[in-house]
């Protein structure tokens, strides 16, 4: 698959540099380049990309604040010569972080993560085996790659027991780990990725792989010490589907 890609940087020397590994990196497509961000949004309005390469410090607007007003469907992996912006650029979700001066190894690590990314929410497969889901007729992801302390993770969708939504970030509890895998992106994000037909959600702050449900006491269930509670907003899809599973339930 191709990426589409801008840089943007107020540096000539480093646009430059840039544009040198985007051209020889196979899976980018350089869509254009910029000097600042007032430059690029004006580009971006008509025409959406997938990446930007965006330095930090820049006047006018910072890569940071323009960062913020871009589309979600716009990714951003950050250059900037100061490393004292890295939990910053953390916040905003970018993919990843280059310091400069920024070297073709570093670049393509950061352009791969990117890849990933987009092969993953796009649902295109990471893995050449995959299950077919016989109800829609797509193949089916294994696994998914989590962001977690600048770093990708692959986690087994077979290994998840549920998910937590804290605000900006959830949590991925997964059968065998004492710690839960912390990211910064929504539920929301995070349930359209998932396949529909092995994940479901049973409130605003919990998704559940029903499979891995062993016990449900009083409208809750129970992982181990844990209870998750099932909403009435949810209460009615997740018993549907229970309905289908269980001879107890069914009339």
């Amino acid at each position: 698959m191709k990426i589409t890609c801008v840089i943007v940087d107020d540096e000539p020397l480093a646009v430059s540099l840039l544009e040198s590994y985007a051209l020889k990196t196979p899976f980018l497509e350089l869509k254009g380049k910029y000097n600042s961000a007032i430059q690029a949004m004006e580009m971006l309005t008509e025409e959406p990309v997938d990446l930007l390469f965006l330095d930090i410090q820049m006047p006018e607007l910072t890569g940071l604040e323009f960062s913020r007003i871009l589309p979600p469907e716009t990714r951003v992996i950050f250059t900037t010569a100061f490393d004292q912006y890295a939990i910053d650029s953390y916040k905003v979700n970018a993919l990843d972080y280059l310091l400069k001066p920024i070297n073709y190894t570093d670049f393509l690590a950061a352009s791969n993560k990117a890849l990933q990314w987009f092969e993953i929410s796009r649902k295109i497969p990471v893995n050449p085996s995959k299950n077919e889901d016989s109800s829609t007729g797509k193949e089916e992801l294994e696994s998914i790659f989590i962001k977690t302390e600048y770093k990708l993770v692959q986690v087994e969708l077979r290994k998840i027991l549920y998910i937590e939504g804290l605000k900006d970030y959830v949590k991925i509890y997964v059968e065998g780990e004492t710690r839960a895998i912390l990211s910064l992106i929504s539920m929301k994000t995070l349930e359209d990725m998932l396949p529909a037909n092995r994940f479901i959600r049973v409130h605003r702050s919990f998704i559940v792989q029903p499979e891995k449900i062993k016990v449900i006491e009083r409208n809750r269930i129970v992982f181990g010490k844990e209870y998750i509670p099932i909403s009435d907003t949810y209460k009615d899809k997740f018993y549907e589907f229970l309905t289908q599973r269980s001879l107890l339930l069914k009339p």
